[in-house]
């Protein structure tokens, strides 16, 4: 296995090496490599940045070493009417001929750019080596000491505008002494005074009224600067204060067809306008306007327009507001594997975008799957079935007592009541599961985070039937008696309340979640005398309640080399912990390991708790859960070429069990040994983007087996394709 294995190598790096020179003509050469150097320490350069100036990149290349792209076109024959040749062309990359004049130019655009950081006497110089009709590029750069501001000065030629900018008092300036001098950020003082002005009524203000007059004295590196604010001149040139609008009326018209002002009630068309007559004309109150208008699933689209009032300082705004179809219907057929049994499955759902005139939309699922069990012996049916109906209803606000009018309608939040009913049949029992959700999401248009407050959740687990067989195997004889198979085979009441948090900038994307369940259930089975059980849990309605709290914290940074690569680090922990009238978790809420998102040299709750190695496959995901999940995942990923994306990952992490329970051996935490039972795997990916959705495929190896003693606990060392090797196959990313 190992010799197939270098011989695949060796076919890669052959490929890889073979003449990438072949379609360069003679007197050109290969762009091979090009690299960027600064001279001396410049901790304030941001080198990312600069590198994005250059004009000609050579071939991209493979996790940021092989020119496979290259290799690929360069494996093409010159008779482009073979298809072969036309489809090694069309997949890989046509070679990167050096430009001078790209060079030259690429020279003067990093000076320029080092000039408007602050950098005036910065020089740049490129070196070109070429050998064996290959070039490579090194751009040199000597930024040299950066310009700062000595002393600033405002200049506004509008007393209106002086005093809305309170630029008496200097600690209102964005500019000050000792800043470093560039573009940007003379630039940036130049939109914070526009979007200032443009919130206070001025309505034609723009930022080319603001200019700026820099003086440099001889011999030192500073800068003397004024900005200067120039007062409105109108048609005729006279010198005027800069207009300063009110909005006289608003006033609504429906779009294409004309009829939508009909299917929206008229108190929510304003609760939805921050445009008001008499106040002074505001770009952020348009934006605001935009936005929730743009949230209710009722509406299509929308137009916001202003018109002048001759002779005067007045606005009216005109809001033309598009709307969407009332009512769709989908059908959405899917293929499902569970556990490696195939099976289909198919969902009907209808969705109202308007109920109640004020963009409520109410929507009612309809699913139906289908599985065909393998290796399932001593019951009558080997299929499972499940049906279920799933309706929500969302209203665009918050509906809530004792909350102001004003936060209501400022607050881009909405609320949900949701109800399921859920219906499994398995060879070896029935399950039902209805609940009922009261729910808030609310986030804020201008940050990147957005919160969830599960208010009230209510979940009903009941098991109408169970077979003899599964009953007598598994929950009633004593030789494999197992507790947390035997309580999630019971009926059960879940009564939790939840708060969730999520944070994404493209850099770094944080998903927190707490949760707990039973609390006043247990406050009120102490008031009022609940009844107990055999177990002496309480019960209510004859059903024992579950009682725990919950918490889950992830955390997922992106660093972007280029628009090929990027690397990705995940950080993921969760901890849940049964207590009150539970000593273990509902199933549902255990945590597992292994997987297509978690460890991926394990199989779907295949690893773990600790050390326990599962010895019963019928009922290895009942006890392969935890109460407690770690996950540390790295992964580099790279565009290869057409569809076609590459990931090389390592995954760490395990689940453990808070309690210790005699049918999970090894499973307990403990702060002295945890970091033994770490399970480490590594792999490759490809990934087939097609915008819309990404099909995965990762191949996955153990590393280290915390299962296991001896050599097998690290099967990097000795590998065996056939016990370490595992594939995943997913639809979108991992994390």
């Amino acid at each position: 296995m190992l010799n197939k294995i270098y011989i695949s190598a060796l076919v890669v790096l052959l490929l890889c090496s073979c003449s990438g020179t072949k379609y360069v003509s003679d007197g050109e050469y290969l762009l091979d490599k090009v690299s960027l150097k600064l001279q001396g320490h410049h901790g304030e350069i941001n080198a990312d940045g600069l590198k994005s100036r250059i004009r000609q990149k050579g071939n991209s290349r493979w996790f940021a070493t092989a020119k496979i792209p290259l290799a690929t076109y360069s494996a093409s024959g010159r008779d482009t009417t073979k298809w072969i040749n036309r489809v090694l062309r069309s997949m890989g990359e046509p070679p990167v001929i050096y430009d001078s004049a790209a060079t030259a130019r690429t020279v003067l655009d990093l000076k320029s750019e080092l000039a408007n950081d602050g950098y005036m006497h910065a020089t740049v110089s490129a070196a070109v080596e070429k050998r064996k009709k290959k070039a490579n590029v090194t751009y040199w750069l000597s930024p040299g000491e950066p310009y700062y501001i000595d002393n600033v000065k405002y200049v506004v030629e509008d007393s209106v505008i002086s005093r809305l900018l309170c630029l008496a008092d200097s600690a209102n300036w964005g500019l000050k002494p000792r800043m470093r001098f560039s573009v940007d950020r003379l630039d940036n003082e130049r939109k914070r005074i526009t979007s200032l002005l443009a919130d206070r009524g001025f309505y034609k203000f723009h930022k080319d009224y603001i200019t700026y007059v820099a003086d440099t004295v001889s011999g030192c590196n500073g800068v003397d600067l004024t900005l200067v604010l120039r007062a409105y001149r109108d048609a005729d040139g006279r010198t005027l204060p800069h207009p300063r609008y009110r909005i006289r009326d608003v006033r609504f018209s429906g779009g294409e067809s004309g009829d939508s002002l009909l299917r929206l009630r008229r108190h929510v068309l304003y609760n939805n306008t921050f445009l008001t007559p008499g106040e002074y004309y505001s770009a952020r109150e348009l934006q605001k306007t935009y936005n929730h208008f743009g949230r209710l699933q009722a509406v299509k689209y929308t137009n916001i327009s202003f018109r002048e009032m001759a002779d005067s300082l007045l606005l009216d705004c005109d809001i033309q507001v598009s709307a969407n179809k009332p009512s769709t219907i989908s059908f959405q057929p899917e293929g499902t594997n569970t556990a490696g049994n195939l099976g289909a499955a198919a969902s009907l759902t209808y969705q109202n975008r308007n109920l109640f005139r004020g963009s409520e939309v109410l929507s009612i699922e309809l699913r139906g799957a289908f599985e065909a069990i393998r290796g399932l012996e001593g019951y009558n049916n080997d299929n499972f079935e499940e049906y279920s109906v799933e309706t929500s209803l969302l209203f665009p606000r918050f509906i809530a007592p004792f909350l102001s009018r004003n936060f209501v309608r400022r607050t881009t939040a909405t609320s949900e009541v949701a109800f399921l009913y859920d219906l499994q049949n398995r060879p070896e029992y029935h399950r039902r599961v209805l609940s009922l959700a009261w729910r808030y999401k609310w986030n804020n248009p201008s940050h990147h985070d957005k919160y969830q407050i599960d208010l009230i959740d209510l979940n009903y687990v009941f098991m109408p039937w169970i077979s003899d067989r599964f009953r007598q195997d598994y929950l009633e004889d004593e030789s494999s008696r197992n507790a947390i198979l035997r309580y999630n085979y019971e009926d059960l009441f879940i009564m939790r309340f939840g708060v969730g948090y999520t944070y994404n900038n493209g850099v770094h994307a944080i998903k927190a979640n707490v949760e707990t369940a039973g609390n006043v259930l247990g406050l009120g089975a102490g008031l009022f005398g609940f009844p107990k059980n055999d177990q002496g849990q309480y019960k209510l309605f004859n059903i024992a309640y579950a009682q725990y709290v919950k918490g889950d914290f992830d955390y997922t940074r992106y660093v972007q080399f280029d628009y090929n690569n990027t690397l990705v680090w995940h950080f993921g922990f969760g901890i849940a912990y049964p207590y009150g009238n539970s000593t273990i978790l509902p199933f549902e809420k255990r945590y597992f390991s292994g997987g297509a998102n978690s460890v991926r040299g394990w199989s779907v709750r295949g690893l773990g708790p600790g050390t326990y190695s599962g010895r019963d496959g019928n009922i290895d995901f009942i006890n392969q859960t935890g109460d407690m999940k770690l996950d540390v995942n790295l992964e580099y990923r790279a565009h290869l070429f057409w569809k076609l994306n590459g990931a090389l990952f390592v995954d760490a992490g395990n689940i453990w069990t808070l309690r210790n329970y005699a049918d999970q051996p090894g499973g307990q935490f403990s702060f002295k040994d945890f970091w033994e039972q770490i399970a480490v795997a590594y792999g490759v990916g490809l990934r087939l983007n097609f915008d819309y959705f990404i099909l995965r495929f990762d191949f996955g190896m153990k590393a280290v087996n915390p299962a296991y003693s001896g050599k097998d606990h690290y099967p990097v060392i000795h590998p065996d394709l056939g016990r370490d090797l595992t594939f995943h196959f997913a639809v979108g990313l991992p994390f």
